[in-house]
């Protein structure tokens, strides 16, 4: 199984950080440097704050120096990972694996279809919020996760996707998704839109019934401290929601909850603390293709940056655009 890449070689990242530095100075390597060996905590608060202030316009630098003052060397990186979610992955990749397989492996809520599961150490979890919100504090230009939340952080700016949600989508969700959602676009996930979104009591609580632009989606509760919030889902964008019996589902910290996208749900508000949440929209350009399962419609497309919407203009063609704005 192929390990999630989640950093490149200490010389590499700064002869990358060299090419684009602006103004930093001959300073500046040598404490660049003697940081990214380190490999503190101290040593990244500093590095946060050298980048950000040398480089606001530049946050897809970020990602690839915090991660490589995270990485510990004598640990592979699907160190990350929890060991069950590594389990479920390989009985997903195993030659006669089934969805009837996958039974003793994954806890099935009684919304239908929505499947939770171990995702991530916790300590990892911990550190990526700890940085998330280095990158919060920072004056780092920012967009907003979706036109629903107000608070969060789009991994692709901080230069996640490469690196981070592409193999994860790839080598770990693709088997997984493949054999619960065959009929929905499972199979062919070939993009995706990661964002973190923030709950706090002085900002966002809730979120409103809504279904999203994806064909799958993972949610994985990162933290910290929180009570109350859960998700509730309904039926399917089709049912009325005066027909629909919603079900709650409770967030476990480094647990995700896998679900069709088009699976009407919300989030009920916190009553305490602070909740961040990993969003994974998973998108398949031959099942959205036919139709934008936002408007309904064939799609008409502009050309996007990086993933955009997940459509593309053939079903093998690798340019990426969109239909709608999420």
């Amino acid at each position: 199984m192929s390990a999630l890449n989640l950093s490149s070689s200490s010389d590499g990242t700064i002869r990358r950080f060299r090419r684009k530095w602006t103004g930093g100075g001959v300073w500046a390597w040598r404490l660049l440097r003697e940081l990214l060996l380190s490999k503190t905590r101290t040593g990244l608060s500093i590095l946060m704050s050298t980048v950000c202030r040398y480089l606001p316009h530049q946050p897809q630098l970020i990602a690839p120096l915090l991660i490589m003052c995270h990485q510990h060397s004598a640990s592979p990186q699907e160190s990350y990972l929890a060991p069950k979610f590594r389990q479920i992955v390989e009985e997903c990749r195993s030659r006669d694996a089934g969805e009837d397989g996958l039974s003793g492996f994954l806890e099935e809520e009684a919304a239908v279809r929505v499947y939770r599961f171990p995702v991530f150490e916790r300590g990892f979890c911990e550190e990526l919020v700890e940085e998330l919100e280095h990158f919060e504090q920072s004056s780092a230009p920012k967009g907003r996760p979706n036109t629903m939340n107000h608070y969060g952080i789009l991994l692709n700016e901080l230069g996640f996707d490469e690196g981070f949600i592409t193999p994860l989508r790839e080598y770990y969700l693709h088997p997984l998704t493949s054999l619960l959602y065959p009929d929905c676009g499972g199979r062919c996930l070939d993009s995706h839109k990661a964002f973190v979104v923030k709950y706090d009591m002085n900002e966002d609580l809730d979120l409103s019934y809504h279904y999203d632009n994806a064909e799958v989606t993972l949610n994985v509760s990162l933290g910290k401290d929180f009570t109350e919030g859960n998700l509730y889902f309904g039926d399917m964008r089709q049912v009325p929601l005066s027909e629909t019996e919603c079900t709650e589902v409770e967030h476990r910290v480094t647990e995700g909850v896998l679900h069709r996208g088009q699976h009407m749900h919300g989030a009920l508000p916190i009553s305490s603390g602070q909740r961040w949440n990993l969003i994974i929209w998973m998108r398949g350009s031959r099942e959205r293709n036919k139709l934008c399962p936002m408007c309904n419609r064939r799609p008409t497309l502009v050309e996007g940056e990086g993933f955009a919407d997940g459509f593309t203009k053939h079903s093998d063609a690798p340019l990426n655009t969109s239909c709608v704005l999420t």
